[in-house]
C-alpha cells in the first residue's frame, strides 16, 4: 500500500474542493466540509464521514471514478488525511453522524 498520497486543494468562489490521489492505484477521493457546504452522495461511490472529539469539524469524503478499489486502501487516504489535518482523534463513521 502506497505511504504517500497528494492533495490538491483549488479554490473555486468561497469553496475549496480537496481532492486525495493515491499515485499507484490512480484513485481520487474527493473531501467536503458539511459545516461549509452542502453534500449530495453519488451513486456508484463509496462514502464515508469523519468527525473529530471536542470540534465541530464533519467531513464528508467519496471516492471519484471507484473501480473496486479495496475498502482498506480508503480507509488508509482518509486516516492518513486526518493525521496531515491534525487530528488525529478523528473518527471515520460509514454513515452520517448525528450532529448535536
Amino acid at each position: 500500500m502506497n505511504s504517500n498520497y497528494l492533495i490538491s486543494i483549488s479554490e473555486s468562489g468561497a469553496s475549496k474542493k480537496q481532492t486525495i490521489h493515491d499515485t499507484e492505484s490512480k484513485l481520487k477521493i474527493g473531501v467536503v466540509d458539511l459545516v461549509k457546504a452542502s453534500f449530495k452522495p453519488k451513486k456508484g461511490e463509496l462514502h464515508y464521514y469523519v468527525s473529530a472529539g471536542g470540534s465541530d469539524m464533519l467531513l464528508a469524503f467519496e471516492t471519484e471514478g471507484y473501480k473496486k478499489h479495496k475498502n482498506l486502501l480508503v480507509l488508509d487516504m482518509i486516516a492518513r488525511y486526518c493525521v496531515y489535518l491534525g487530528f488525529g482523534e478523528a473518527i471515520i463513521h460509514s454513515t452520517l453522524p448525528g450532529i448535536s
